[in-house]
C-alpha cells in the first residue's frame, strides 16, 4: 500500500512539473510571435501619415478654468490723438489666446496671440476711446481685462458728413472645413447708402467685393482651401468715402482637401503582413520539448521505484 500511495504522489507531482513546463514553453512561444511575427504590423502602423483611410477623428473639449493672465496694451500710448483710421493696437498676451479688442465696450477687432505678442488694426469712434483687450480661451472663456489706454480720435469727415460708418460682428473667430462655405455676419450701421464692401480673407485670393443698398445686417461668405488660421479684414466705404474696418479671426479646420472635394481620394493604403516561418520551426520545437520532459519524468519515476524496492 505504501508503494502504490509513492507511486501515486510521483506521478501526481511530476505530471504538474509537466504542465508546469508544458505552460511555460507555450508563453515563450506566443511571445517570440508577437515580437517576432509583429514586427511587420509594428512597422505598418508606424509608416503611416495622418489622416489614414478608413480613420475616425475625435475631437472633444475638456472645462477648465477660464485664463488668469490679462493681455497688456503696449501701443498706442494712453493718450495719444488720431486723426485717420484704423490705428494698430497691440501689446503682449498668452499665446494661443484669443485676443479681443473693445473700444468704449463695443467690440471692434480680434487676433489671435502668437509668439507672446498681438497686433491688430481697429477703427475708433469719433472723440474718446476707451481701449481694452481681453483674452479668451478655446471654450470662450474671457480672462481679466487689460490695461485701459485711452485715446481720441479728430474725426474731420464726421465733421463733414455728420455721421460715421461702423462695422462689428457677433463673431471675433469663425470656421469651417477647407471646400466647405464659411458664412459670417456682420452688422453695418451708420453713413450714406450705397456701400462698397471689400473682404480679405487672408488666404490669398482675391477679396470679395459686392454693393449694399442700405445698412443693417448682412452675410459674407468664403471657402478656405486650407487648413489654417487667417486674418480676415473687412473695409465698408460708403458713398461719402466715410470708411470703417473690421478685423477677425478666420479658421480653417479639419483635413485639407482640394478646390473639387469630389475628386479628393486618400491613397495611404496598409498592408499587413504574418510571418508564419517562426511558427513552422517552433512548433516541431515544442513536441520534441515535451517528448523529452515526458521520457525524464518516466526515467525519474522508474529510478525511484527502484530505490523503494531497495
Amino acid at each position: 500500500m505504501s508503494f502504490l500511495l509513492l507511486l501515486n504522489k510521483v506521478m501526481v507531482g511530476n505530471i504538474t512539473n509537466m504542465k508546469n513546463n508544458l505552460r511555460s514553453i507555450l508563453l515563450l512561444v506566443a511571445s517570440f510571435v508577437l515580437i517576432v511575427g509583429g514586427m511587420p504590423f509594428a512597422n505598418a502602423l508606424g509608416s503611416q501619415t495622418n489622416p489614414q483611410s478608413g480613420s475616425v477623428g475625435l475631437e472633444g473639449k475638456i472645462d477648465g478654468p477660464p485664463p488668469s493672465t490679462p493681455a497688456t496694451i503696449t501701443v498706442p500710448a494712453n493718450g495719444q490723438t488720431f486723426s485717420t483710421t484704423p490705428i494698430r493696437v497691440s501689446g503682449i498676451c498668452t499665446t494661443g489666446l484669443l485676443v479681443k479688442v473693445f473700444s468704449n465696450n463695443v467690440f471692434v477687432g480680434s487676433t489671435v496671440c502668437s509668439g507672446g505678442s498681438f497686433s491688430l488694426q481697429v477703427d475708433l469712434f469719433s472723440a474718446a476711446n476707451d481701449l481694452v483687450a481681453r483674452v479668451y480661451d478655446a471654450l470662450d472663456q474671457a480672462g481679466p481685462d487689460s490695461n485701459v489706454v485711452r485715446v481720441t480720435f479728430v474725426d474731420a469727415q464726421f465733421a463733414q458728413f455728420g455721421t460715421r460708418v461702423t462695422l462689428t460682428s457677433i463673431y471675433a473667430r469663425k470656421g469651417a472645413k477647407p471646400g466647405q462655405t464659411l458664412t459670417w455676419p456682420i452688422a453695418l450701421a451708420g453713413g450714406a447708402a450705397p456701400y462698397a464692401i471689400n473682404a480679405d480673407w487672408g488666404d490669398g485670393k482675391p477679396p470679395t467685393l459686392f454693393i449694399r443698398s442700405f445698412s443693417g445686417a448682412f452675410d459674407i461668405t468664403h471657402i478656405y482651401d486650407n487648413a489654417g488660421v487667417y486674418n480676415v479684414v473687412i473695409k465698408a466705404t460708403d458713398v461719402n468715402g466715410v470708411s470703417a474696418y473690421l478685423q477677425l479671426v478666420g479658421v480653417g479646420t479639419g483635413q485639407v482637401i482640394g478646390t473639387n472635394p469630389s475628386s479628393n481620394t486618400n491613397t495611404n493604403n496598409t498592408r499587413t503582413t504574418v510571418l508564419w516561418q517562426p511558427l513552422l520551426v517552433l512548433v516541431p520545437m515544442v513536441f520534441v520539448a515535451f517528448w523529452l520532459g515526458k521520457r525524464h519524468e518516466l526515467f525519474t519515476i522508474r529510478k525511484r521505484i527502484e530505490e523503494n524496492r531497495e
